[in-house]
């Protein structure tokens, strides 16, 4: 995987990373405006401080009443243009903020898209819900003030010392001189706090981690008596969360008094030689008042960027995660094979439901339908055994075979959350290459429902759902008492396992009859139910088969094979690597 910054340390200090502008077109346009906006702060600093050191020099020296007056005219209108920059600058940055969140949440989700089920399911949701949501969100201070006030430094601190220079060239070279004691320090102080703020973003991952968690097990946790061991686990990263974040803020507070200092020091540097050579007479009141005035803002924009950079930093930590996954989704073709094999299996199809026989590992391919040759899947660090099976519309091939045979690791292949080696192909086109919703409808032996109404979870992912057919699927899947319009709690709750299975076989059916998926892959779809519905399911199956659809059934029910054309058995068998 190519990347501008993939072989950069995550810890390293960049003031921008350069994968924001490739990733968040909206954030361009920003740099450009506040680039104009900053210079033209600049050329206001300088007007004003010309014209307060032409106020005070013109009182002092008796200017004429009516000069003096346009004077503090102008004076006034500098103020006031200073005043309309600085909400121009906040404006800009707060929409900037909001587009590039946006933008970057989109290109999150295209990512996670782009990387596929396989990817989604080795990461922890509560980890990638919290980037995408919390972490982004602190992106406004980041686009608020701490970049703003980057680009102010850019243009503003050397624009000023060269005026100063310009006016007095002992004063600008004491500035040259000393200035960089600033960025050395703020790099100092950026590495330490940098570190920080990664141990309590990591920290804030883990807390969301185990809360997410122990939310999701609290029923089982609370049977076994460990309900309270998993809040004291939870109380103890709290915590952990609490000094982490103190200590942050220790070192913000810890900087901003360091530059503080360092910048207040080399102002009264400037100000006693001004004053000496005010005494001396080396040097005009005018000029020695313009220059002391300019001091102070030729340190203020780099002293600020040391500030701000504290409190846009949980933002950067956010988006080195985000970049990390749009790195991984541009490098997602590459995905290379996994480890050999330790294991190896045969596949058996039946010519009827009562007999199984080996298959035939040379039969041709017609170029309809399901084929699969050679199908090694990746689970963990192995691959499972090879597989060959063969599914064409108006069939229904039943799967069996022990526990971590590969059952539902096929089906996971197959709809893109698992990778595999060798050819699995729908219709002649390689699965991989395909959009499983675009084929396939799946419905696993985990239901998968979300907070709503039942006909929502039924009709996922179609923008126009058709009432009717939610009815007609749910009946199909033995569910016909639901009403569609019940409303569900989060991950289904208000439902009997038998009854989220069923409503889960009606999502898959559902999609089926809207034409949106000519594959059925169903695995244990009776394993909550009794046997009479048991019966009237596989009815259902068989009746969708013979209207046309390719069904691969997963099953440990013999009761399945009344309904197949071929089953296919599955069983590990150890050979030497």
């Amino acid at each position: 995987m190519a990347s501008d910054s993939a072989d950069a340390p995550r810890d390293s200090i960049r003031p921008v990373d350069p994968r924001l502008l490739r990733y968040a077109k909206a954030s361009r346009g920003f740099f450009v405006v506040i680039a104009l906006i900053g210079g033209t702060q600049t050329l206001v600093i300088i007007a004003f401080a010309w014209l307060l050191t032409r106020a005070i020099v013109g009182t002092i020296d008796g200017m004429p009443a009516p000069e003096l007056a346009t004077t503090l005219g102008l004076l006034a209108l500098v103020v006031t243009v200073r005043a309309i920059l600085l909400w121009a600058r906040d404006a800009v940055a707060a929409r900037a903020a909001a587009t590039v969140q946006a933008q970057l949440r989109g290109a999150l989700v295209d990512a996670v898209g782009t990387l596929g089920p396989a990817w989604l399911s080795s990461r922890n949701s509560a980890q990638l819900a919290l980037t995408a949501g919390h972490g982004l969100d602190a992106l406004e201070a980041y686009f608020g003030r701490y970049l703003p006030q980057l680009v102010q430094t850019v243009i503003a601190t050397p624009l000023i010392i060269l005026v100063m220079w310009w006016a007095d060239w002992i004063s600008g070279l004491t500035v040259l001189l000393t200035l960089p004691l600033i960025p050395l320090f703020m790099a100092l102080i950026g590495m330490a706090t940098r570190s920080v703020q990664k141990r309590q973003w990591n920290t804030l991952h883990a807390l969301a981690v185990r809360f997410a968690d122990t939310v999701q097990g609290l029923s089982t946790l609370k049977v076994f008596g460990r309900q309270h061991r998993a809040a004291a686990s939870i109380e103890q990263v709290t915590e952990r969360y609490r000094t982490e974040t103190m200590r942050v803020l220790r070192i913000s507070f810890l900087s901003g008094f360091a530059l503080e200092l360092l910048a207040s020091i080399s102002v009264a540097i400037i100000a006693v030689t001004i004053g000496f050579r005010l005494l001396d007479g080396s040097l005009t009141l005018a000029v020695g008042l313009f220059v002391l005035l300019l001091a102070p803002e030729a340190y203020l924009p780099i002293r600020q960027v040391g500030v701000q950079f504290h409190a846009a930093a949980e933002g950067v930590a956010a988006t080195d995660d985000v970049f990390e996954v749009l790195d991984g989704a541009g490098g997602a073709g590459a995905a290379g094979a996994g480890p050999a094999a330790e294991t190896r299996s045969s596949g058996r199809v039946a010519d009827s439901p009562s007999e199984v026989v080996r298959t035939s590992t040379d039969s041709t391919h017609a170029g309809e339908g399901l084929w699969v040759r050679g199908m090694r899947v990746e689970r963990g660090e192995r691959m499972l055994p090879p597989l060959d099976l063969e599914v064409s519309a108006g069939e229904v091939v039943l799967v069996e075979g022990p526990s971590g045979a590969g059952k539902s690791s096929l089906l996971a292949a197959l709809r893109g959350a698992a990778r595999f080696e060798g050819t699995a192909t729908w219709r002649g086109r390689d699965v991989r290459e395909l959009s499983a919703p675009t084929w396939i409808a799946w419905a696993g032996q985990q239901a998968g429902l979300i907070a709503g109404r039942i006909g929502d979870n039924v009709a996922l992912g179609d923008t126009e759902p058709d009432p009717a057919l939610v009815r007609d699927a749910l009946r199909r899947a033995c569910a016909g008492e639901l009403d569609p319009d019940l409303e569900l709690g989060v991950q289904g709750t208000g439902l009997s396992g038998g009854q989220a299975q069923r409503v889960a076989v009606a999502r898959a059916f559902y999609r089926h009859l809207r034409a949106r998926a000519e594959v059925l892959a169903i695995d244990e779809p009776s394993a909550a139910l009794d046997a009479e519905t048991e019966a009237r399911l596989w009815r259902s199956v068989r009746e969708l088969a013979d209207a046309g659809a390719a069904v691969v059934l997963v099953s440990h029910r013999t009761s399945a094979r009344t309904i197949a054309d071929r089953v296919v058995q599955l069983w590990p068998v150890e050979v030497n690597a």
